[in-house]
């Protein structure tokens, strides 16, 4: 797989890092790592300087997005822009062959520039809701949620969140397990769905380490098929019940009950795209209880049921 992504005079290294990784990080550990590729490219040749003054060198020109399976524009500059020509160009032209384009932060607004967004929805930094908004060039804009994926074209949050969206992305085009090795070596926290709320204006506040929900997380991904109700997480933790939730929500953007729910379909999908077990067995392993309950969890988070996700993976 190639992936391709855009770098500019000004663009920050911590956004272009963000895709640089999680994929890079997949080219290493991928079964076969002669199949991957990621390139840095601009719409000129040779070097971008990076916020800071920074120089990065050995830039790849315009047609390196010509071939690529993903095209990332991973930011856009702070004053927006409107997107160049040529930049347009690259993005319709990647779109139209089969290419998934990803605008990541304020990259939506250069992708809805493209025409690549008109009438869906899209999702950016909460700072640019107001002008990918005013831009008209997508359906809506939703601030509430960390990425938006359309299959061929997919938006993101804030940087973090952008990380949560390539990590969707690779879990999409390559299967949970590479997704979940890569996320164990960037030793980033288990990986978060799109639906969950990005943060606007949440001040970062110094946690300690009993406070943290790292721990209980790490603790409660390994003991998936046992009971994990919001009184044994807070218990294991040696807080109270609405310690923890208060704690869980500023840090994940979720509930801890959704939050194991979800980490139970994950287990789930691995298990299916990986094994032969049988449904009975796949729902104890992950803690669903019952066969009926795993499938109507799987089909509402996934729009199709266990058996059919198998059988199309496969």
């Amino acid at each position: 797989m190639h992936v391709a992504i855009f770098v500019f005079d000004g663009v920050s290294l911590f956004h272009v890092a963000a895709p640089q990784m999680v994929f890079g990080e997949a080219a290493v550990i991928a079964d076969d790592p002669a199949a991957w590729s990621v390139t840095l490219f601009s719409t000129g040749t040779g070097s971008v300087e990076v916020a800071g003054g920074t120089r990065l060198s050995g830039i790849a020109g315009p047609t390196t997005a010509d071939d690529a399976d993903v095209v990332i524009i991973p930011s856009w500059p702070e004053s927006t822009p409107e997107i160049g020509e040529d930049l347009r160009e690259i993005l319709v032209r990647a779109h139209a062959r089969g290419a998934v384009v990803a605008g990541l932060c304020l990259g939506a607004i250069a992708v809805a520039d493209a025409g690549l967004l008109e009438g869906r929805a899209a999702v950016t930094h909460w700072l640019g809701t107001d002008t990918l908004l005013g831009r008209g060039r997508c359906g809506s804009v939703d601030d509430s949620v960390l990425y938006i994926d359309h299959g061929d074209v997919i938006t993101s949050a804030g940087t973090v969140s952008a990380v949560d969206a390539c990590l969707h992305l690779l879990r999409r085009r390559s299967g949970v397990d590479l997704a979940n090795r890569v996320t164990r070596r960037m030793v980033v926290a288990p990986h978060r769905d799109g639906g969950q709320a990005q943060y606007i204006e949440n001040p970062v506040t110094a946690v300690d380490s009993e406070a943290s929900m790292s721990t209980v997380m790490q603790w409660a991904v390994g003991r998936l098929n046992h009971n994990l109700s919001v009184a044994v997480l807070a218990d294991h933790a040696g807080m109270s019940r609405r310690s923890l939730i208060r704690h869980f929500r500023s840090e994940t953007g979720t509930t801890p009950a959704r939050w194991v729910t979800r980490q139970r379909l994950d287990r789930a999908r691995q298990l299916l795209e990986t094994t032969d077990l049988d449904l009975r067995m796949i729902a104890h392993t992950c803690g669903f209880g019952s066969e009926v309950t795993l499938r109507q969890n799987f089909t509402a988070q996934f729009g199709v049921p266990p058996s059919r996700f198998r059988s199309q993976f496969r």
